[in-house]
């Protein structure tokens, strides 16, 4: 077993990580951090000290993790919830309270923002409790903190901070109404304590999770959520997961942009599960129009854009780079490209623009299930990214994937119809 294979088994069993879904050198690139913060001699000697202390095995799980979010992400997810929340009370008559549950919950952001929606639509705060959960103590203890710069706040409709926050020195205070709506804890998806949850949530919000697993293990996930959630209930993911609850028992609420799923009635088919990484295809991803009939893209490749101004804010090093992965490219060379990006991930934050380029020169190459998985990634990061909608829209439909190339289909054209009214 190689260096660093060991350390890749440890976060597989640990967390269910599937280190392909960041790229090794994300991992590789922590291992760095956590050799130099204690002193290690080489990889030998840190993987002593991981085993010796169950501190560093967190902190080594804190270093891969990236929480990545901020308020009010995915808005429609939110609008949605208003109006379920809503009629799902009116259901419960007064039964019980609802129960909305936010795994993970990272820093905090998606809990309150679960709070915040309900007490903005005339909610209760008897009639609701939200559970954040979190794998990282480190995050759970920032979101009891409740304090947030800005990057936490994002988009142009941040009307939100003035009716839910105090400003001070150090940033934004979620005002204690919201707070005391929310109970946090340290918790993994995986663990068996959850089944005594089983039943209990009306909705959950589950984002961006089961990307980074291995098929096992997103099985494994799928069968926890859909245990936790009422027979009623809904499940809130993130937009690159759709492809993988049609074929998991769920189906679209079919209410556009909220990534919000159902379980499926007996009587409707349910596609065999697949993993996210999917068999190799001979075809390769073009660029895909408005929703048409039902038809698999003729498909070609367009020469790659230059670098668009998406996910974190670049420096003047790292605009360079992303600069020559464009060059390198549109040259043809595949290679080469493929190695700026990755020098780009070792020493950068993840950035969307980098994980579409891997995934259109996999697609070239004809690595299908390394072009799902990228494009996927950049879609996390930057929902609205429109190339990477465009060819995964395209990926899915030439697997058949119908439904959902015409979901991703339908958001680019959404975006596009936006930027047009602008």
């Amino acid at each position: 077993m190689s260096n660093q294979q060991r350390f890749f088994r440890f976060l597989q069993e640990r967390i269910g990580l599937d280190v392909a879904s960041v790229g090794a050198p994300m991992v590789e690139r922590a291992l760095r951090q956590r050799c130099s913060a204690l002193g290690a001699y080489d990889l030998d000697d840190y993987w002593l000290r991981l085993q010796q202390s169950t501190a560093e095995q967190q902190a080594l799980i804190e270093a891969v993790i990236v929480p990545e979010t901020w308020f009010f992400r995915y808005p429609e997810s939110f609008t949605a919830l208003a109006g379920l929340a809503s009629k799902r009370l009116a259901e419960l008559a007064g039964a019980r309270p609802l129960r909305i549950l936010s795994l993970p919950c990272s820093t905090g952001e998606e809990p309150y923002s679960i709070a915040m929606t309900l007490l903005d639509a005339g909610i209760a705060g008897n009639s609701f409790r939200v559970d954040g959960m979190d794998i990282s103590p480190l995050s759970i203890n920032r979101a009891e903190q409740g304090l947030y710069g800005r990057n936490s706040f994002r988009g142009s409709h941040l009307e939100f901070r003035q009716r839910h926050f105090d400003e001070g020195d150090d940033g934004h205070l979620v005002h204690e109404r919201v707070r005391q709506q929310v109970k946090l804890q340290v918790g993994n998806v995986l663990d068996p304590a959850l089944k005594a949850q089983a039943g209990s949530y009306d909705f959950v919000f589950c984002r961006n999770l089961l990307i980074y697993f291995d098929l096992p293990t997103q099985q494994r996930v799928f069968e926890v959520l859909k245990r936790l959630i009422h027979e009623q209930g809904v499940l809130f993911i993130g937009p690159a997961e759709g492809s993988l609850l049609a074929r998991m028992g769920m189906r679209p609420l079919g209410i556009a942009q909220s990534f919000a799923y159902v379980r499926q009635a007996e009587s409707e088919p349910v596609l065999n599960s697949k993993p996210l990484t999917m068999a190799p295809l001979s075809a390769a991803p073009g660029t895909l129009s408005r929703p048409s009939p039902v038809a698999a893209p003729p498909r070609k490749f367009n020469i790659i854009a230059a670098p668009t101004p998406v996910g974190p804010t670049v420096s003047d090093s790292n605009a360079e780079l992303l600069a020559q992965i464009a060059r390198l490219a549109n040259a043809g060379s595949s290679a080469e490209a493929q190695a700026a990006c990755a020098r780009y991930l070792q020493h950068y934050p993840p950035h969307a623009q980098v994980f579409y380029w891997l995934g259109l020169l996999s697609d070239i190459a004809g690595d299908t299930g390394e072009a799902l998985s990228h494009y996927r990634k950049a879609l996390y990061l930057d929902p609205q990214h429109a190339e990477a909608l465009a060819h995964l829209a395209a990926l899915l439909a030439s697997q058949g994937d119908i439904a959902g190339a015409r979901r991703l289909q339908e958001r680019a054209a959404r975006r596009a119809d936006r930027e047009s009214e602008q």
